[in-house]
């Protein structure tokens, strides 16, 4: 949607300022510049409503709404469209690279097989990983990857751990011990009895775990949301004081001369300038693309406060294997 809003935006430009004798009327200068305004700006329009029916009457939305509003009644109806369409433009930026990040983090977490080989009547079957239910045996082959948690009913066999620990050198596990889905079987066939379904396995919780890192605010992010909550009410009163107080100036002076679209576009314009969405967008989506980045380069974060601790560290002690 903001595609068309752009190419509307730009081509209204071009013939308002070369002097296109058919967008010379008002009237077709209102209507083509609304039309690029609808597709960016009812989804802003909607989330102030929204928010005000929730009793959450200050928010960018409803600052952007304002001055969009604003402008049209003026008659600079591509700031009204700039307002909506830049903003739309950053929060399709903001979805990408979340999108991104979250994409990184299934590619590092998210390493179990699709499909298990289950025994029934003593030969394997392959089935998808998610239909197989606890209480079932599964077949691991030598070199393949564990699809769901168990327990181990072989005898004592080596697995590499080092997708769930890091840990380079195998480890033995005993007939009888848990098996998490991840590891690999390192030497023979072994089989493993089911005790957890695919979706709630370790590897999952882990991976659901680093995919809502994005809620577990980090102070910084905690701190900006409370000063949005103050800043918006704020900036919204210092504009309405900015139309208000020169209309009550020149009554109280006569020779003051009053123009109510001129400080209105004056207030529209602090309105937009004051907006906080850079900061409310622009600190968590470094947060989570911290996490994202991170995630690329094999280093899982719980949450954006374990960001901020990470940057204070200056010594980092591995054991003998360099295990983490």
């Amino acid at each position: 949607m903001p595609v068309a809003s752009a190419v509307l935006f730009a081509a209204g430009l071009v013939m308002q300022y070369t002097g296109v004798e058919f967008f010379a009327s008002p009237a077709v200068r209102f209507c083509w510049y609304l039309a690029a305004y609808f597709p960016v700006g009812l989804p802003v329009l909607r989330e102030a409503w929204n928010g005000m029916r929730q009793r959450d009457f200050f928010t960018e939305y409803t600052l952007m709404s304002l001055a969009a509003i604003g402008a049209f009644y003026i008659g600079e109806y591509p700031e009204g469209v700039a307002v909506m369409l830049f903003y739309s433009i950053g929060e399709a930026l903001q979805e990408r690279a979340v999108e991104r990040a979250r994409r990184n983090i299934r590619a590092l977490v998210d390493i179990r097989p699709e499909q298990a080989n289950v025994l029934e009547d003593g030969k394997p079957v392959a089935m998808p990983a998610a239909q197989v239910v606890p209480g079932r045996t599964i077949e691991v082959l030598p070199g393949g990857r564990v699809p769901l948690d168990g327990v181990l009913l072989s005898e004592a066999a080596p697995f590499n751990t080092a997708a769930l620990t890091g840990e380079s050198t195998p480890r033995t596990i005993c007939k009888g011990d848990e098996v998490l889905a991840g590891m690999i079987s390192s030497q023979h066939p072994v089989r493993i009895e089911v005790t957890r379904p695919y979706g709630e396995s370790a590897l999952s919780r882990i991976l659901s775990m680093v995919e809502e890192a994005a809620a577990r605010k980090a102070p910084a992010e905690l701190f900006i949301r409370r000063f949005a909550r103050i800043y918006t009410p704020v900036v919204t009163g210092l504009a309405v004081l900015i139309v208000a107080l020169p209309g009550l100036w020149s009554l109280l002076h006569g020779g003051f001369a009053y123009s109510f679209d001129e400080w209105l576009s004056r207030a529209l314009v602090f309105l937009v300038a004051s907006c906080p969405c850079a900061l409310v967008i622009s600190i968590p989506l470094g947060y989570f693309s911290g996490i994202g980045v991170a995630s690329k380069a094999g280093v899982l974060f719980k949450g954006g406060s374990y960001l901020d601790a990470i940057a204070r560290v200056n010594t980092v002690v591995f054991d003998k294997t360099g295990t983490l």
